[in-house]
């Protein structure tokens, strides 16, 4: 579904953000971009929607060439929230927001009031629905990007530091919400530094480090391999870290309660 190919980008400033990308994204997938800071992995991602095009190589993206398609036929099937909420608010309302997508691609009027009332009670948001997006706090402005971006319902969701400013509760909500939108066939690029949030879902992989893809593979692959770590400065989840400490030999447990049970079965209590 989605391929780079040979792919490089110079910023015009002169930086190069990405050297010689290779990549292929398969669909109904979960996948994680994750490394430091200034990796490249927003400018990798602003690719595959084509608000970015490669200085060189291609991008395939539905098997077309995104620098023959527009922003706006991609943006229908490619949704991306964006790290920083204000840079995606500019509506005057939580209402408005919301409607802007749906107005754009979506004609069924009782299908857009349906996806509408989805999006705005699904995400806590009812309560602000007259209510100035500026008004809001950053994580309910984070909720709301994400509910104005699903509310079209494209095929493919990419979301940049979704947990930035959500609490637990809110997390816990999303992992549900972004497995079952899986479930559903939905391809999902998740950029996060926040490893942690992203175990559960064991995604694809994807380690960035100076502007190039250092490693791809399982998520218990990746995060087992020392040498890659000290490179990277990436931390290991803390239930691969136990799981290996303990020295257990079956596949690491996606949260505590799994972890809980087969501790127990091991010991056969």
């Amino acid at each position: 579904m989605i391929e780079f190919k040979n792919v490089n980008y110079i910023h015009v400033n002169g930086i190069q953000a990405l050297k010689e990308i290779n990549l292929s994204i398969k669909p109904k997938t979960i996948n994680a971009l994750v490394g430091s800071n200034g990796t490249g992995k927003t400018t990798l991602a602003r690719h595959i929607n084509g608000l970015l095009k490669p200085t060189s190589g291609n991008v395939l993206v539905f098997g077309k060439n995104t620098k023959k398609i527009s922003v706006a036929s991609l943006s229908k099937r490619i949704g991306m929230v964006f790290q920083n909420s204000n840079h995606q608010l500019f509506a005057d309302t939580v209402k408005n927001e919301i409607l802007f997508g749906l107005n754009n691609f979506e004609t069924d009027s009782q299908i857009k009031k349906n996806r509408f009332e989805w999006a705005l009670n699904f995400f806590d948001l009812k309560k602000y629905e007259n209510t100035s997006p500026l008004k809001l706090s950053g994580g309910e402005k984070k909720r709301l990007c994400i509910a104005s971006v699903l509310a079209w319902n494209p095929e493919v969701l990419i979301l940049d530091e979704p947990t930035v400013g959500q609490d637990q509760v809110q997390k816990e909500k999303m992992l549900k919400f972004i497995s079952n939108l899986n479930k559903q066939g939905k391809t999902i690029i998740i950029i996060s530094h926040d490893l942690e949030f992203l175990w559960p879902l064991k995604p694809n992989t994807i380690v960035m480090a100076k502007g190039r893809i250092k490693k791809t593979g399982k998520m218990t692959d990746i995060f087992s391999d020392d040498e890659l770590l000290n490179q990277t400065c990436l931390m290991r989840p803390q239930l691969l870290d136990l799981w290996m400490k303990l020295n257990i030999k079956e596949e690491p447990p996606g949260d505590i309660t799994e972890a809980t049970d087969a501790i127990r079965r091991i010991n056969g209590s």
